[in-house]
């Protein structure tokens, strides 16, 4: 099952990642915090649910479960700080190269292992992945030479520009190792899921103190700050049952929602892909297939 649970996740946060830069506008400081109110106040109310369904739970899940709650929270406060700084066809494939950062830690540290095809797929994701970073970005600076513009080097070449997703990639792919560790017979996934929602709640309480008590801004909600949280939500759901069934090859075949997210992008926005392109995504929809025979 874990292979059906990592296309649902790569299906749900690829949207979410599309619809977050659509509601993270360069000149809204507070837009991090804004989709940290919106995402934890939602996650909030699905684990109260849960919780009232049955679901067993405990406050000391809430603790076992904090190394890796922090580390993913920390990495999407970041993520969400970076898409005010730098294309999202930039940022996803840098970001999500996290899971190839969980697959070599689970390697080295852990002792999983994969087979020979299995490893042969997640390179080939992985490539994918690190390969359309290469191609979006020489397409942006192509399109600005032809347009005659100079970049504005906060949001090219700047340290600050490359920082957040680099920093979202070693950060998440920590989580995603300690995540696997502790699902591994320290906590179950629904309790793990339920924790981990419940922090990010706190930390939505955190955000609207700052930001609407502290900064007093007025908070507007649209379209493109709620689809993110009903997406992140799902995808977070299927992301902890596929982790906790195959760590080592879930992470790197999820973190190719990147693919996904340029496809909605190209979709919604009426886009076109070069064949450089389709090319890389077909690279990416071939390891996906292999690890789906597997």
């Amino acid at each position: 099952m874990w292979f059906w649970y990592s296309l649902i996740a790569i299906l749900f946060w690829s949207g979410s990642d599309l619809f977050s830069k659509m509601g993270s506008p360069s000149e809204d400081k507070y837009s991090h915090w804004k989709m940290v109110m919106a995402v934890g106040g939602v996650m909030g109310i699905h684990a109260f649910v849960l919780i009232l369904g049955g679901v067993e739970f405990t406050l000391r899940d809430i603790v076992t479960y904090m190394p890796a709650s922090a580390l993913y929270i920390l990495s999407m406060i970041l993520g969400y700080v970076g898409l005010r700084y730098i294309m999202l066809s930039i940022s996803t494939p840098i970001c999500n190269s996290s899971g190839a950062v969980a697959a070599l830690l689970c390697f080295f540290l852990l002792g999983d292992r994969m087979t020979g095809l299995q490893f042969f797929a997640v390179c080939l994701i992985t490539g994918a992945v690190f390969a359309l970073s290469v191609i979006e970005k020489r397409k942006d600076d192509e399109l600005r030479a032809a347009a005659g513009q100079v970049p504005d080097p906060r949001y090219t070449k700047s340290v600050i520009a490359v920082a957040f997703p680099l920093l979202y990639c070693a950060i998440d792919g920590l989580g995603t190792f300690v995540d696997g560790l502790l699902l591994d017979g320290y906590i179950e996934e629904a309790s793990a899921n339920i924790a981990y929602e419940l922090t990010f709640l706190l930390m939505a309480v955190f955000a609207f103190v700052y930001v609407v008590i502290v900064k007093k801004q007025i908070i507007v909600l649209s379209k493109e700050n709620a689809l993110p949280i009903l997406f992140e939500t799902a995808g977070q759901l299927a992301y902890i049952y596929a982790i906790a069934e195959n760590t080592i090859v879930a992470a790197p075949m999820i973190s190719s929602y990147c693919i996904a997210s340029l496809l909605w992008a190209r979709v919604v926005l009426k886009e076109k892909l070069s064949f450089k392109q389709y090319l890389v995504i077909a690279v990416a929809a071939v390891g996906i297939v292999i690890m789906g025979m597997e």
